[in-house]
This record gives C-alpha cells, structure tokens and sequence, in this order.
C-alpha cells in the first residue's frame, strides 16, 4: 500500500520534504498555518491540503503518521500536546525539527504512556535537499523505524544511503546536534584560513581559484568547501554581508554537553564563541581591553570619530 503521513509546518524545510515526498510516490496530507503556503503547494503537487491539524489527522488511516517540521520548543511542544489528543495507540508522531534531545527522551516517554509512537529525525540537507536528497538520523524503536522506512527512503539521497535508524528516541537529535557542533569548526577553520590568504598582500591570492582548486583530490575537500568556492566566483569582498554570524540552539547544546560529559571540545567550543564575538554590536569587551593595554602599558587607544572630530577634520581640510 502507498505510504500517507501528515505534514504538518510547510515553511522552507517542511514544504520541501513535502515535495520531495510527492515526487516519490508517498501521499502527503500538508498544513501549515499560512493558508496562501498551503493552497500553493497543493497547486503545485500532489499534496493534499488539510485546513488544520485536526483535518490533516482526519484525513490518514491507521497507523497514522505526523511529521512535524516546527520550531523548537514551546511552537512543537504545543503542538504535540494537542496532538496527543486526537491520536491513538498505535500512531506515530515524527518530531523532524532541531529540538534538544533531552526534549525528545522526555516527550518520546511521555507519548509512550499513551501507546503513540515517537521518533526524532535529524535532518540535514537545507534548501539543497529537495534536490539531492536530506541526510536523516532517526532515533525510536525498531518497529516505528520499519513503518517510516518507505518515508525515509524517498527523503533520503537514496533508498540505501543517508538516511539510518541510529539509536532509540534522543538518538536521532543528539546526532543532529554534534553534526551541528562539527560544522561549525569546519566553518570556523575555512574562514579563518581563507582570511589569512585574503590578508598575505604580497601574493595577491584569487580565492576563488584556491577554493576550486581544494575542491579536487584535496585533503579538505567538503560541500562546504564547494558552496563557499561557488560564492567566491561571483563575490570575493563580500562588502555587502554584515560581518555577524548567528548560532543556532544546537551549537550550544553541543558545547554544553561537552562540559556535562567532561570531554574537551575546544574547537567546537571556540567556534561558537566566534559567533558570539560576531554578534557583539557594541564591541564592549574589544574596547575594555584597549583601556587595560593603555593603562598598563601605555599603548594607544584608538578613538572612534566623534561628529565634533569629524567636524574640525572637515574645516582642516
């Protein structure tokens, strides 16, 4: 029988996986709480549309299945507090979102008391998965990992690649979670390295030449690799992007979790701090440690441009 889920929060990832889905032959009921998003991509696939949660789940067969693709915390907390009230024994609920994977062990044994299945499904692949398919780690029991196996497989690169039933529930999010963690060294060490070469004058680098070249048989060799020599070609200044990077939530799980386990994870660790000094709009503690250099050691201090400064410069001139 053809495999029917419920997708329920159709923004970028959701409505992508809903069409990936479609394009693979599993039946998709979708919701989402923009109305406009929803009639769309029934429009465009082969997506059935529900006119709420309660509609969607109205519109499956036992067992049913919801996948949801919400923001962590208290958006997919809601939301699988009002589910839990119109499922039965049997169903399964997918939480495909970044959530904490303490979130996940304690929800997963909360619907486990009802009789509803629950799984975590890492999910990696962004705006390239409709594509080329999403990298999925899935945390639950044997037996909800073999009813969502025909799900898994349409969403993945392949039917027998990228995509693993890795462990019970909090399995799946706490591998998402490290994955995150590791990309952002990754990250972090690309651009500080091109940074450097960006900065050695004397050889006047082509970064865009560099990273193409690193992109075959190269030791470093990577999709982010890829993606930034892709950038490169068309923009090496980068003068119109804000030089400030966000974290996301799992980051910072990562590195919390390091300090609760007692392994070091300086990397990972350092690369999140770079995102926050990244996002330090006043520049407070930068300007703390020029005062303390000039105290000690009498080194200048560099003065922003007052509007009187910039005034007298103007009538120098």
């Amino acid at each position: 029988m053809t495999m029917r889920l419920a997708m329920i929060g159709l923004g970028k990832m959701g409505a992508n996986m809903a069409r990936r889905l479609c394009r693979k032959g599993i039946e998709v009921v979708g919701y989402d709480r923009d109305v406009a998003t929803v009639a769309g991509l029934a429009a465009e696939t082969s997506m059935v549309a529900a006119a709420s949660v309660a509609d969607a789940v109205s519109k499956l067969t036992a067992p049913r299945v919801v996948w949801l693709m919400l923001p962590s915390g208290d958006p997919t907390e809601t939301q699988l507090k009002e589910l839990a009230a119109m499922l039965s024994p049997g169903d399964v609920v997918i939480d495909g979102g970044n959530s904490n994977y303490k979130d996940s062990q304690r929800r997963g044994a909360w619907l486990a008391e009802l009789g509803i299945e629950f799984m975590d499904a890492g999910t990696s692949g962004g705006v390239w998965g409709l594509d080329n398919g999403y990298c999925l780690m899935v945390g639950g029991s044997k037996e909800v990992a073999s009813i969502m196996q025909p799900a898994l497989q349409a969403l993945a690169p392949a039917p027998d690649r990228g995509w693993a039933h890795v462990g019970p529930v909090g399995a799946g999010h706490y591998s998402k979670m490290l994955h995150n963690g590791i990309e952002y060294g990754m990250m972090q060490a690309l651009a500080e390295g091109l940074d450097l070469l960006k900065n050695k004058r004397e050889f006047d680098f082509d970064l865009a030449q560099l990273t193409e070249l690193w992109r075959h048989g190269s030791g470093v060799r990577s999709w982010l690799l890829d993606l930034t020599a892709d950038a490169l070609k068309e923009d090496q200044e980068l003068a119109a992007i804000a030089p400030h990077v966000s974290d996301s939530g799992e980051g910072r799980w990562t590195v919390i979790d390091s300090v609760e386990q007692g392994v070091a994870a300086p990397v990972l660790t350092l690369a999140l701090q770079m995102r926050f000094a990244s996002q330090d709009d006043t520049g407070y503690a930068n300007r703390l440690l020029a005062m303390m250099r000039n105290a000690f050691g009498g080194h200048a201090i560099k003065l922003k441009p007052s509007p009187q400064r910039r005034e007298g410069a103007e009538i120098a001139k």
